[in-house]
């Protein structure tokens, strides 16, 4: 029966027992402290989807779904992951055969577990390997390095290499009839083989006792260092937020008993906020990925994560200088208000963080406290707040002209046509922006020639209320969302046709909240159906190369990444990818609000972004957000190539080719 003994060379191995208590109560304690720490935070339920959750463990924890998007890094954790995993079954099964007598360290489990122990084990070691030579030689920017890292990096490699080394010296010292299964000791136990046995039997028994001692010291030492995301991770994993991303809790206005509106002191952040932080594993990822800081801006989502842990330690071991009250604020001490209002809510950190961490909504809730009690925001907000409230659009454009274009291109209201299927909202850009008129001249087009029973709102449209929810100033979200809702409602609005994701995301995702629940569709989404449906007929076909722009509030917010694409493809044109596409795509510059604020740090984003457009020499630049085609046009503007590349939205493309 293939087996081994168990404590082979050791005396008095039960002494294993008091390191381990020594290393597990260390451990609880730290995590114990960790868990006071979080209770700093308000109540957050996170246990409604529990299943779910548990399904996203095996993808994302341990399939390592997200963290292998980035090649390198990814496959290296990878390995060390899997292979401590496997170490960890043969520890637990050696300790079920020797402390509960259940005999089952034999046979074909025993063969396994040496083959797996061996396999991954050693894949595990060389991951480490490279991991050191990544932080250590590499450099990557985004990466930080501190003394824990190469500690943690020391006792992975010192607890591969010596299990490795106990293996072969046991090998070399009795002879083993199954040692083909456990081949990196086998290996090793050649050249060990040349050692006298009590020489063997000696280095057998410092080893063994050297291992245990450093794996104990790797256990008690988890929560004290960055260590801790390994256990946290799996709990972020399976409470991470469902649903659409970036919806923000509703004020209750008319709630007397709030004092403030919006976040700005710590323990106004909730338990889940304050996990978050410490979940962080520092990986960097969020920080290379942030159209702001890439762009020179000071804005760092990693480090405003990393701020909160620091403040959150602080608030839970006060001292004379900061007592159990203390303010704590966030504001000034885990983000600046110019990092605050840089942000682009882009949301490419929370989709390129491996661990499912939330930066963004932290940032949109101190511009809530910024925006409604200290009025405290850059000074072109102030014109765009007024503008809103007079004329319901950002310019402050007569609200009784909104639907004079529309008219124009034969387009009736509801009141005119009260048995309209769709009722069609076109936004403040599609109404009023002349750039922007010619995509709603193109999407009314193909609605009509398609056979579509469409509407609109006429004079009574109002902006959706992305401008101001984006930048915090709640009250006037919730009159034009109210205002809005009322008015579809009274008309019998069931399903809405949008040609902007920023009013796509509000209406579908953000008006459920006040009563709001329609039907909502964007418009690359129902021409993909026209299209297929033969309703629509393409006849020309192109002959020419184009790259398209993923919208964030189109690609990262509602997941829609192949349907403009397959459109464009379907009118003959050749696609070509930028360097950051689909769920890597660079944000314009112009979400969050940004798009009516001055952009005085750094390089301009849309500058960038456009960079990466003329890189694949296109004959179009493609996208289907009004925000994003202005974007282009002015970083056109700036390379001086309107004259070579035309920047087009989907609808004006596929309206070529009717």
């Amino acid at each position: 029966m293939p087996t081994r003994e168990i404590y082979w060379n050791i005396d008095m191995p039960n002494w294993l027992y008091l390191f381990f208590a020594v290393a597990l109560i260390t451990c609880l304690y730290g995590f114990y402290r960790r868990f006071k720490l979080w209770r700093l935070g308000q109540k957050e339920n996170r246990f409604k989807y529990l299943w779910r959750g548990i399904k996203d463990i095996l993808a994302y924890g341990f399939a390592h779904k997200r963290i292998l998007r980035d090649p390198y890094p990814g496959i290296v954790h990878f390995f060390i992951f899997w292979g401590f995993v496997f170490l960890v079954f043969a520890t637990t099964v050696v300790f079920i055969q020797a402390d509960l007598g259940l005999q089952i360290f034999q046979g074909n489990l025993y063969l396994f577990i040496k083959v797996t122990a061996n396999l991954f084990g050693l894949t595990a070691l060389i991951a480490v390997v490279f991991a050191m030579y990544r932080r250590y030689v590499i450099k990557p920017a985004h990466l930080e390095s501190k003394s824990e890292d190469a500690v943690i990096l020391i006792l992975l490699f010192v607890i591969l290499v010596t299990g490795f080394i106990i293996e072969g010296v046991r090998m070399a010292a009795v002879p083993d009839p199954w040692e083909a299964y456990g081949f990196v000791g086998a290996w090793l136990a050649v050249p060990l083989r040349l050692l006298s046995l009590e020489t063997l039997l000696l280095i057998h028994k410092v080893l063994w006792w050297f291992h245990m001692a450093i794996s104990m010291a790797f256990i008690a030492y988890l929560p004290y260092s960055k260590l801790i995301h390994i256990p946290l991770t799996l709990v972020n994993i399976l409470l991470r937020r469902r649903g659409p991303i970036g919806v923000s809790e509703p004020i209750d206005f008319e709630d007397e008993s709030l004092e403030t509106y919006g976040k700005n002191h710590l323990r106004e952040l909730t338990w889940k906020e304050l996990f978050n932080a410490d979940v962080c594993m520092k990986c960097g990822r969020c920080e290379k990925h942030c159209p702001a800081h890439s762009s020179g801006k000071s804005l760092n989502p990693k480090q405003i994560v990393q701020n909160i842990r620091s403040l959150m330690e602080e608030a839970g071991t006060p001292t004379e200088a900061t007592s159990p009250e203390a303010d704590h604020e966030l504001i000034g001490r885990v983000a600046t208000e110019q990092d605050i209002w840089a942000c682009t809510t882009c949301r490419s950190c929370e989709q390129q963080c491996p661990v499912f961490i939330e930066h963004v909504d932290k940032l949109v809730e101190m511009r809530r406290y910024l925006t409604l009690m200290e009025t405290s925001f850059p000074p072109e907000m102030k014109q765009l707040f007024k503008n809103l409230e007079t004329n319901a659009n950002p310019w402050g454009i007569s609200w009784n002209t909104r639907h004079d274009f529309l008219q124009a291109c034969g387009v009736k209201t509801v009141e005119e046509n009260p048995d309209a299927e769709y009722l069609y909202f076109p936004g403040c850009y599609g109404c009023y922006d002349a750039r922007n008129q010619k995509v709603t001249s193109a999407v009314v087009k193909l609605l009509q020639t398609a056979g579509i029973n469409f509407a609109t709102l006429g004079d009574n449209e109002k902006c959706c209320g992305d401008p101001a929810r984006r930048l915090g100033h709640e009250y006037l979200f919730a009159i034009q969302a109210q205002e809005n809702i009322e008015l579809m409602k009274n008309h019998g609005v069931k399903k809405i046709i949008t040609q902007c994701p920023h009013c796509f995301n509000t209406l579908k995702n953000e008006y459920p909240d006040y009563g709001g629940n329609f039907e909502v569709i964007h418009h690359v989404e129902l021409l993909t159906s026209l299209v297929k449906s033969g309703k629509l007929q393409l006849k020309t076909k192109f002959d020419q190369t184009i790259t398209y722009h993923d919208s964030c509030y189109l690609g990262r917010y509602q997941q829609i990444y192949n349907e403009p694409r397959n459109l464009l493809k379907a009118t003959g044109l050749e696609l070509k990818e930028m360097k950051h596409h689909h769920k890597k795509s660079l944000c314009c510059g112009a979400g969050g609000g940004r798009m009516w604020l001055e952009e005085n740090e750094g390089e301009r984003i849309n500058v960038m972004r456009t960079d990466e457009a003329l890189a694949v020499n296109p004959d179009y630049i493609a996208t289907a957000c009004p925000y994003c085609l202005s974007m282009f046009d002015d970083g056109l503007a700036t390379r001086k190539a309107r004259d070579k590349v035309e920047t087009l939205d989907v609808a004006e493309i596929l309206e070529k080719a009717l």
